[in-house]
């Protein structure tokens, strides 16, 4: 029984909390490289946001599975974002070389998608608490949990969803896009 008990906290321990903004705070504003359509360009947070709101959706790395299929989904979707008046942009810590050629096979040139460094990841809560070797640099880097949040045009986070399933991340986003108007 002492050992069943002992082991418990050290399993807890080994796992990330999951943790995000709630909704009501300021979403940070930032500045940083992205790609779309396999084009680089500056992208900075309040620039999207003076266009009206933004789906900002972190995912753990380009090229996988649930990843792949996120991309897809939101891709198949700018339009309906768009009649919405809302801006999708997608974030991984990968290098913005790889998002770019990303941006172009999985989004299907329909919306950009950027480098989260550090700062980002932090100022967001989104670390995952895991490293993965970097296809291109072979050097680990931090990975993402898989949360998706929507920010009004003032800023203010209005609805935070983290889960790493891909699974309804798109529809409950777009739902919460819907409610602003």
């Amino acid at each position: 029984m002492r050992l069943r008990l002992f082991a418990l906290p050290l399993a807890f321990a080994t796992v990330p909390a999951v943790a995000a903004l709630s909704p009501g705070a300021v979403a940070p504003d930032f500045t940083t490289r992205g790609a779309i359509d396999g084009k680089i360009f500056r992208l900075t947070l309040s620039q999207q946001l003076k266009k009206g709101p933004v789906v900002l959706y972190f995912f753990p790395a380009a090229y996988t599975g649930g990843c792949n299929q996120e991309a897809h989904d939101f891709s198949e979707a700018v339009p309906q974002f768009q009649a919405a008046g809302a801006t999708v942009i997608g974030m991984s810590t990968d290098t913005v070389e790889r998002l770019a050629k990303f941006s172009q096979e999985k989004c299907a040139g329909k919306f950009a998608v950027a480098s989260a460094g550090p700062r980002i990841v932090k100022a967001y809560d989104v670390d995952l608490g895991k490293m993965i070797p970097d296809v291109e640099t072979k050097q680990l880097r931090a990975v993402t949990n898989r949360t998706s949040y929507v920010i009004g045009r003032d800023g203010k986070i209005t609805f935070v969803h983290s889960n790493l399933s891909a699974a309804d991340h798109v529809k409950l986003t777009l739902e919460a896009v819907r409610a602003l108007k």
